[in-house]
């Protein structure tokens, strides 16, 4: 409960350094009284625009209306999403300004809670009873920090990372006393940005004043991104043995294992973090998905059968789950529950890429539970799907496909596909190996490794020559064959990327134009989509947006293959 005391003569003065009075507040707790005793304790600080929220539920549709700047959010909110599941799916929609203030409440001290709302990044997590100081004092720690990090989070919000990594540099000078942090967020800027180097330089720097763990864990990410796997490994190791409640270390861990193509041990170190931290619906997840493809039944039925139960109410709640569970049952020969978990997953997820992956998982099953009829029934269906509809799904579900159309008896439209994804990743090494593994056991190894070649250099071809149109001065003809190559290719990024900096370069040299401007933005934000955080979106970003009425021109630079 709510402790009020009188409030003493400091905190008065602390009252003042914040105008609490004009800012709007959202309370959310099932229960009325605690919901009364924070919005008088709130009213005692001067608060006057204060709403209600008496469930997660509530809380979601309120937030997607307001735009509150205090949200005081307890972590138990009886049946519906908890307290990390609002504040994950406001954070995932957009719902909270820059400068809004999180707080999570409650009387729950379990480390499991507590680490599964920290990774949803609450600005604090305040454990009842709750004095009226000790509410003020973190709302005017975290308001005042919030105003230093506000222009930084806006220009992230906008994808503009170099933009808001200058804004940490500026905010460094005048802000000491946040200067490790701001020195964490623009280290992470660079890297989004494309400049590991700055990275690591910003990581050593802050390792020189003080051993921290998030810098060391940033440097293993450089040493991973460099396909340094061993050096990665022992210094997220190294994290973990200093800390072992240092959950991104664990995920890291595990991502370089899979790397290293040592998945038992990435499934163990996911296993250690799905025990301290076991309310991730991605952890489980992958957790889930690596235990299957090792063949351990009992984990992944265990894991995806939890991402499943805390991913009722989280906006992170996925299919991937519940086709995962549906393979486990085919394996179990446990068809009938398989079926069944198909047909829950139509339920709670639409869309065709759905219904495909689906009907994927189906005929996996009945191949996996030995009824071979129905599961080249399924295939047949899959591959009339695909002589009819030229578009293709994505890389996984194109794998996933080409699989069980191998292992029903076709080969024209599972090798067309493969074919489609080389080409599409025709630079992605490690993709192509796993390839070459489906090739390889539909007993066409040779085959596999001549249509592997054939294919990478079809895409490099295709991309080389709107490269070479555009050094020898023909922008326009460069520009419409880009826009042929992305028609063919829609999910290739070096082709991609090239054809948002020709766009870039046309308008740079020839003037700007908007129905030019719109098409480079939504090439770059298509790659932004398929694999965040690539290291020319931000440049190329940049140079788009210096190229308004006026700016100076920026400096082209076309990634040939």
């Amino acid at each position: 409960m709510i402790v009020d005391p009188k409030p003493t003569a400091n905190l008065a003065t602390s009252i003042q350094l914040v105008d609490w009075a004009s800012k709007n507040y959202l309370v959310v707790d099932d229960f009325i009284g605690i919901r009364q005793l924070l919005r008088e304790s709130l009213r005692n600080l001067g608060a006057k625009n204060i709403d209600q929220a008496s469930s997660g539920g509530e809380a979601i549709a309120m937030l997607a209306r307001i735009r509150y700047d205090v949200v005081l959010c307890d972590y138990n909110l009886g049946e519906g999403k908890n307290g990390q599941q609002v504040l994950e799916e406001a954070r995932v929609r957009n719902l909270l300004l820059p400068s809004s203030v999180w707080l999570m409440v409650s009387a729950e001290k379990s480390i499991e809670s507590v680490m599964g709302a920290a990774e949803h990044q609450p600005d604090a997590y305040l454990i009842k009873p709750i004095t009226e100081g000790v509410l003020l004092t973190r709302l005017n720690r975290v308001w005042q920090k919030k105003q230093v990090f506000k222009q930084i989070d806006q220009a992230f919000a906008e994808k503009d990372y170099l933009r808001a990594a200058k804004v940490c540099d500026s905010q460094i000078v005048s802000n000491k006393v946040h200067e490790m942090e701001l020195l964490r967020m623009k280290a992470r800027l660079m890297l989004k940005s494309g400049e590991p180097e700055k990275a690591r330089e910003t990581y050593e720097r802050v390792l020189q004043e003080r051993d921290y763990q998030w810098a060391k864990s940033g440097l293993a990410r450089i040493r991973m991104a460099n396909g340094e796997y061993e050096q990665a490994r022992q210094m997220f190791q190294g994290v973990i043995s200093e800390n072992r409640y240092y959950i991104d270390a664990y995920d890291q861990l595990a991502l370089t294992y899979q790397s290293m193509g040592q998945m038992e041990e990435a499934c163990a170190v996911l296993e250690r973090a799905a025990k301290l931290s076991p309310n991730s619906v991605m952890r489980q997840r992958s957790l889930g998905q690596v235990a299957l493809k090792l063949g351990n039944v009992a984990m992944a039925e265990k894991a995806f059968r939890k991402c499943i139960s805390i991913g009722e109410y989280s906006v992170m709640k996925t299919v991937d789950a519940y086709l995962g569970l549906a393979r486990v049952c085919g394996l179990k020969l446990e068809t009938k529950e398989a079926m069944q978990l198909l047909v829950l997953a139509q339920r709670e997820f639409t869309g065709e890429q759905v219904q495909l992956r689906c009907k994927i998982t189906e005929g996996m099953v009945h191949h996996e539970s030995g009824d071979f009829q129905r599961a080249r029934k399924a295939g047949d269906e899959l591959d009339e799907l695909l002589l009819a509809n030229p578009e293709r799904p994505d890389t996984p579900t194109c794998l996933e496909l080409a699989t069980l159309l191998f292992s029903v008896g076709h080969r024209d439209s599972p090798v067309e596909l493969l074919c489609y994804v080389i080409k599409n990743n025709h630079d992605n090494l490690q993709l192509l190996d796993d390839v070459q593994k489906i090739f390889d056991r539909a007993h066409m190894s040779d085959e596999g490794l001549a249509l592997i070649r054939s294919s990478k250099k079809e895409a490099s071809d295709l991309m080389n020559q709107g490269v070479s149109l555009w050094k020898t001065g023909k922008l326009p003809e460069a520009v419409a064959w880009m826009r042929s190559a992305r028609l063919s290719l829609p999910n290739n990024l070096r082709i991609l990327f090239n054809s948002a900096q020709i766009l870039i370069s046309h308008m740079q040299q020839l003037g700007f134009d908007a129905e030019l401007a719109a098409e480079a933005t939504e090439v770059l934000l298509h790659v932004d989509k398929i694999l965040p955080a690539q290291q020319r979106f931000a440049q190329l970003m940049e140079q788009l947006a210096a190229l308004a009425p006026g700016a100076a021109d920026g400096a082209a630079g076309i990634d040939p293959a």
